[in-house]
């Protein structure tokens, strides 16, 4: 199998914590996002993958070089023009030939099982099959209603409430078929939601929904990100370190001597209760590996001890202390309220 992992975007929304770091490099569990996207398609059969690039294209291409220590084979396309989605992926005909492939988006992370999702695709005949997934409150993404068959009826695109005829909404990860991409014109913007796959419904061109079972999260907002980071500590999203970490960049071991240790019970859920409380007051922190606090020139690191229950906390000594009793007072509100 192949697939083209859309990597162009510049992460405005997520800027206050990842600085001008490309969105699909921003640190999950340690990695970049785009490492985990790329594991997944190494695990799942892929071993060629196209990434389209855009902003500060050098930061990824210098991280993965031609990734054969993913078990892949990596080609870049930078685009200088923006090309929509769609239109993004049309410029890698030469990649795609004439075989089904498979679009995920650089920027997401999912637990989905690809190799289902494109023999599914294969079964159907269609001309995308597109990864669906459930949520309760649908109306920042894309919403898909099917028939009974799991064909695609309609779209809504970010619906108000008395437009929300269904709970399925649009991943942004598809298999397509090289004829439904011979709908987009070459060189030209184009969007798959808003342009591509109405096209292909009005040409009555099949489109099969399939609801996909397993974890999906868009990092495309810092609410959204830190969740996606409480999720691994919460243990909602488990993710395989089935590829080593990129040469000189393996993270530091998080004990160091003059660490600040704070005993507790569930420190998980304690940094969840930690993270909540800094996103509601609206802190500027940093969520790496754990959590950075800045305080005027100081700053405080507070991660889980991987040997215990307990948080280590290393940095300025004051600042540390003034978190830890921040900690204690946490601690026993949790405690309290179970």
């Amino acid at each position: 199998m192949k697939a083209i992992v859309m990597a162009g975007g510049e992460g405005t929304r997520l800027r206050s914590v990842t600085g001008d770091t490309p969105k699909p490099m921003a640190l999950l569990a340690g990695k970049p996002v785009l490492e985990h996207i790329l594991g997944l398609l190494a695990r799942s059969g892929v071993r060629q993958v196209c990434l389209t690039l855009r902003y500060r294209p050098e930061c990824i291409r210098d991280y993965f070089g031609d990734g054969s220590r993913l078990g892949l084979e990596l080609r870049y396309r930078v685009e200088d023009t923006p090309l929509g989605t769609a239109g993004g992926v049309r410029a890698c005909a030469d990649f795609y030939g004439r075989e089904d492939f498979l679009v995920l988006s650089g920027d997401a992370v999912c637990t989905f099982d690809l190799r289902e999702l494109m023999a599914r695709h294969k079964q159907s005949g269609a001309a995308v099959t597109m990864a669906l997934a459930s949520r309760e409150t649908p109306l920042q993404y894309g919403t898909v209603l099917t028939g009974r068959d799991g064909r695609v009826l309609r779209f809504i695109e970010k619906p108000d409430w008395p437009q929300v005829v269904s709970d399925l909404v649009n991943t942004g990860i598809y298999a397509l078929s090289p004829e439904a991409m011979d709908f987009v014109p070459e060189g030209q913007p184009c969007d798959f939601a808003k342009e591509l796959f109405p096209s292909l419904l009005e040409a009555e061109q099949p489109i099969l929904g399939l609801p996909m079972e397993g974890y999906w999260n868009d990092i495309g907002t810092p609410r959204a990100f830190f969740q996606c980071n409480l999720d691994v500590l919460d243990g909602k999203l488990r993710l395989p370190d089935a590829t080593p970490a990129a040469p000189d960049r393996t993270p530091e071991n998080i004990r160091r001597a003059g660490d600040r240790v704070l005993p507790c019970r569930g420190r998980a859920r304690l940094m969840r209760e930690l993270s909540c409380s800094l996103m509601e007051a609206g802190a500027d922190f940093d969520l790496r590996d754990g959590v950075t606090l800045r305080a005027g020139g100081d700053s405080v690191h507070i991660a889980p001890d991987p040997d215990g229950e307990r948080l280590l906390l290393r940095g300025n000594q004051a600042l540390a202390a003034r978190c830890a009793g921040l900690l204690r007072e946490l601690e026993k509100q949790t405690v309290g309220a179970r």
